[in-house]
């Protein structure tokens, strides 16, 4: 039997998904072709029917297989494309027998409150296919409804994995030979409020950080700024191996385009924590998610947010303009036309490859540990991209020294 070809779209947890998929119902697919999706924006929703019709030119005699978050939000129009053989929802998707049905029926998939009882059960995968990093999913759905946000409709509420099967998870793929574990989740700063203990993200790094003492990289996804976990900020200023990169959901920096996204922190909040993570760990580098031209911004409200991301300190700028999601509020909210939007998006970008070139010029000389991927590239620890001289396995942990900045990553020469 041939294994299955998964095509991942969209976020980390996707994934982490995928790669249970694989290997829980690689011999049920028998070299089908499973197209897990993604919904966070109308252009992901389109890029997703584009992988199928793609899929299906190059591979016209196999069986199509589509799940993940469009999948679910939006079953009948996957299961009309004539190229499409089978439709999963978000909990389906990890059933052998129902990924390897017949049909396109959809009536069985399960609402959406109800795909959060998928909480990852303790099998375990062995390791990542192709990947340098492995990522492990520590909670699933999200309790909050930020107006432009579709994806608490395909995720259902908010759920915690327990740490003891997240701890499972992270020494079962050390053991396989990962050297850095990303942990996932639709909001990971909310791990814990449902377990009815004390947990938190924070206590969850610590504990896996003692209880896996071989694992040498520890990082984190995308985090809710109006979270202060102190937790966090403790294992930030005591875990070496908790890497000193904090991605932020920031979205907006402007107070009223923050509270028309019903969005959780304010300007001040958000800001707060950048403070207290650098005072945790004054080498910390922040990255942020960001939506330009939001529904009703003003140029006023635009500069507000250029500013505060500069006072953040932020120089990994992910930058979206904003792109309108039907089934959400903000999609009947009074438009900023597409110009604008576009013109504010390469504006942030702008500002956000000048923070990051001037960063990468200020490691020019040092000494970095490299985590090595395909092809003579890899990430340092504070996420910097690096190309290297020389060319290590995938996986490796490479001692480097920063010899120059090209084309907005570092040169690396092995380190004496």
């Amino acid at each position: 039997m041939a294994d299955p070809r998964i095509v991942t779209l969209g976020c980390r947890l996707n994934a982490f998904e995928s790669e249970v998929m694989r290997q829980r119902a690689g011999a049920a697919l028998d070299g089908a072709i499973v197209v897990n999706t993604c919904a966070v924006t109308a252009e992901a929703t389109r890029q997703a029917r584009q992988a199928i019709r793609k899929a299906r030119r190059e591979n016209p005699t196999a069986r199509i297989v589509v799940t993940g978050c469009a999948a679910q939000l939006e079953p009948h129009t996957f299961a009309a494309m004539p190229e499409v053989d089978r439709v999963v929802g978000n909990l389906e998707k990890f059933d052998p027998a129902l990924l390897a049905g017949d049909g396109v029926e959809v009536g069985d998939i399960m609402a959406a409150e109800d795909t959060a009882r998928h909480l990852f059960d303790g099998e375990g995968i062995d390791a990542f296919a192709d990947r340098a990093r492995a990522f492990v999913q520590i909670q699933q759905g999200c309790d909050h409804r930020c107006t432009f946000c579709i994806i608490p409709f395909a995720r259902g509420r908010s759920q915690s994995v327990p740490a003891a099967a997240v701890i499972a998870q992270v020494r079962r793929l050390v053991d396989g030979g990962h050297k850095e574990i990303v942990l996932t989740g639709v909001d990971i700063s909310s791990y814990g409020s449902d377990l009815g203990d004390a947990s938190s993200l924070g206590t969850l790094v610590s504990a896996i950080l003692v209880a896996v003492p071989d694992l040498m990289r520890l990082r984190l996804s995308s985090l809710d700024p109006a979270v202060l976990d102190d937790a966090l900020f403790r294992a930030l200023a005591e875990e070496d191996r908790l890497m000193p990169h904090l991605h932020l959901s920031l979205q907006a920096m402007d107070d009223m385009v923050l509270k028309r996204m019903k969005r959780r922190h304010d300007r001040a909040m958000a800001l707060e924590f950048c403070r207290r993570a650098r005072a945790a760990r004054p080498d910390v580098q922040f990255g942020a998610d960001l939506i330009a031209g939001f529904p009703t911004e003003t140029d006023a409200m635009f500069e507000s947010t250029l500013a505060g991301v500069a006072e953040s300190g932020a120089v990994y700028l992910h930058v979206f303009p904003y792109s309108t999601r039907q089934g959400t509020p903000a999609a009947k909210m009074p438009a900023v036309p597409h110009a604008a939007r576009k013109d504010r998006a390469a504006r942030l970008r702008h500002a956000g490859e000048t923070a990051l070139g001037a960063y990468l010029r200020s490691r020019v000389g040092a000494e970095i540990e490299v985590l090595a991927e395909a092809d003579g590239r890899g990430r340092c620890r504070h996420y910097a991209p690096v190309r290297l001289d020389f060319d290590p396995p995938p996986g490796a942990v490479e001692k480097v020294r920063v010899a120059a900045v090209a084309d907005g990553h570092l040169v690396g020469t092995r380190a004496a």
